[in-house]
């Protein structure tokens, strides 16, 4: 393929917004101020992300009577009006050329006057994607002159091909856009994304656009989206990559940005690389101020049980609304420890927040006293007439759970639930008990990763905002406990969770199936079987628990989308 000379001069600002999806008012303000700042440095074209004047994913909003036209209406309002002496290449759902779909497009303005458009030609349709339900295909490449540059235009997928995600198998017989703008003559490569955060996806990201840049001896530019909308929570981390795919530019990552680039001076930068726990954090901050602020929310609530789920959940919450937003509740029931209770306003006192006790034996007692005549009346055990009962130990999680919800009915606070990956994955939890909430914080975290997190917020607590470190010691180094019934422990049901934890992954993430997993780890059978059968049969619960935050390849949500009623044995 012949290689195209590159000697296009210009300045170009990165514009990585976080849009709330639907509010088009106040996308529409964030755009314009870019546009007015970005002029303000000598830019001469701003490059905003994916469909960004109604964020992304739109979703079924797409559908609803006048929502395409209204978004259509905003950019075109934008572009006549706040666009001299400047470019813009901005991204908006339209209709498509016959009028009959949707296409997921850009628009170029420049200097108050319409200039073209591109429609994206590579819909995922895999994971939490479902572009091919909303979106027609762009059946054509796209180069617009800004200045004397020829621009040759992309949008995310066109430029990933699922490679970033697992899924290039997909676009083996597809066209490559990239390949066919430079057979057209495109000098730099300019890619608007919304390309949600998975944890280590960006370095696939960067190793992408840079074979780009090498393949083709052209600048590449990939604009995303910052923020959090529903489960997805997007990193931004927006860059620019010379022609020999060197880093050159990079916004920051979880957090608005406008970076201003000049083409004509692109040298390579120093790159900085976080551990696996600080960007967790950071993600998840962002996750929950994002869900808890776009929902209408000012303040949350939580049960502090004194264990590592609620304590990392808990910090998280302070981190990212607050410590004066977030109320602590302590539940001490029959079976509570003496070290659980201290344990949760230890917690509390680390970090400034407010804790209230709520004991809930009154209540337990006051239920039983309802329910044991009628188990009596059919023949059934009373509660706790012999231990262990789970029926006994359900019901205290699901009175914390009813006292949750009537505390946050009467504060208006949202409720956070706490439990983690591992045990979402096999029901070691109670569906309208401590499943009760809003927003799942730590669905998609692995217990062997809350631990870790959880040492590294106390390790670097000075870097992550905290005046101490958070996490009480003893929170970490105590075996896991329910606390639901006498001396109990997480180990009388579960195996040691890095066993867990390698088998829900295998299962999970990397869809194998137990005869596999016991083949490739040599694991105990009956362990891997009963684990496999857990996740399977526990299905029920996962799709009746609060929207979790997404930071794995494959999490408990809109990406996973199995059967409840089945009867398929591995």
């Amino acid at each position: 393929m012949a290689q195209v000379s590159y000697d296009c001069v210009m300045k170009i600002a990165l514009a990585q917004l976080n849009p709330t999806v639907g509010d088009l008012a106040a996308n529409s303000r964030k755009i314009i101020d870019a546009i007015t700042n970005a002029r303000g440095q000598g830019a001469e074209l701003v490059v905003f992300s994916e469909l960004v004047i109604c964020g992304y994913p739109p979703r079924d909003l797409l559908l609803v009577e006048g929502f395409v036209e209204e978004c259509a209406a905003m950019v075109k309002s934008i572009g006549e009006n706040h666009t001299k002496d400047i470019a813009i290449i901005i991204g908006s759902p339209l209709p498509d050329d016959d009028q009959s779909g949707i296409a997921n497009s850009l628009l170029v303005y420049s200097n108050n006057e319409y200039i073209n458009y591109y429609d994206k030609r590579l819909l995922p349709t895999y994971d939490v994607f479902d572009e091919d339900r909303y979106f027609t295909p762009g059946n054509e490449h796209r180069i617009v002159e800004v200045g004397t540059t020829k621009i040759g235009l992309a949008i995310c997928e066109d430029l990933w091909k699922g490679g970033d995600a697992g899924f290039s198998n997909r676009y083996t017989d597809d066209i490559d856009p990239v390949s066919e703008l430079i057979r057209a003559g495109a000098q730099i490569i300019i890619a608007p994304s919304a390309s949600p955060f998975v944890l280590g996806k960006s370095h696939k990201h960067i190793d992408i656009l840079a074979a780009h840049a090498r393949t083709h001896s052209v600048p590449v530019v990939s604009v995303n989206q910052v923020g959090a909308n529903d489960d997805l929570v997007f990193a931004g981390q927006s860059t620019v990559v010379n022609e020999r795919g060197e880093v050159c530019a990079q916004c920051k990552s979880f957090a608005q940005d406008l970076v201003i680039v000049d083409t004509d001076n692109l040298k390579p930068i120093e790159q900085t690389t976080l551990p696996d726990e600080h960007i967790i954090i950071k993600a998840l901050t962002l996750g929950i101020h994002d869900y808890v602020t776009k929902c209408g929310f000012k303040k949350v609530c939580l049960g502090l049980s004194g264990g590592i789920d609620s304590a990392i959940v808990a910090a998280l919450g302070v981190r990212a609304l607050g410590k004066d937003n977030v109320l602590g509740v302590s539940m001490p029931g029959k079976f509570s420890s003496d070290h659980s209770k201290a344990d949760a306003y230890d917690l509390a006192d680390n970090m400034g927040m407010n804790c209230i006790t709520m004991p809930i034996e009154t209540g337990f007692r006051g239920v039983c006293e309802s329910l044991n005549p009628a188990f009596i009346s059919i023949d059934q055990p009373t509660l706790g007439e012999s231990l262990p009962d789970l029926t006994q130990e359900n019901l205290q999680s699901r009175i914390r759970g009813t006292m949750m919800m009537a505390l946050s009915n009467r504060t208006g606070a949202l409720v956070l639930t706490t439990g983690n990956k591992s045990e979402i994955a096999v029901g070691y939890c109670t569906l309208y008990g401590d499943m009760n909430g809003g927003l799942a914080v730590i669905a998609d975290i692995p217990k062997t990763m809350v631990f870790k997190v959880c040492r590294y917020m106390n390790e670097h607590f000075a870097s992550l905002g905290y005046d101490s470190p958070p996490i009480p010691v003893n929170t970490i180094e105590k075996p896991p406990s329910a606390e639901l019934a006498p001396n109990q422990l997480d180990s009388d049901s579960l195996p040691d969770y890095t066993i867990l934890d390698e088998i829900v992954e295998r299962h999970i993430e990397g869809h194998q199936n137990a005869s596999r997993i016991i083949e490739e780890t040599s694991f105990d059978t009956d362990t891997v079987n009963r684990i496999c059968k857990l996740i399977d049969r526990n299905e029920y619960k996962r799709q009746q628990m609060a929207v979790g935050l997404k930071v794995t390849t494959k999490a408990f949500g809109p990406g996973r989308r199995m059967p409840i009623a089945h009867r398929w044995t591995r």
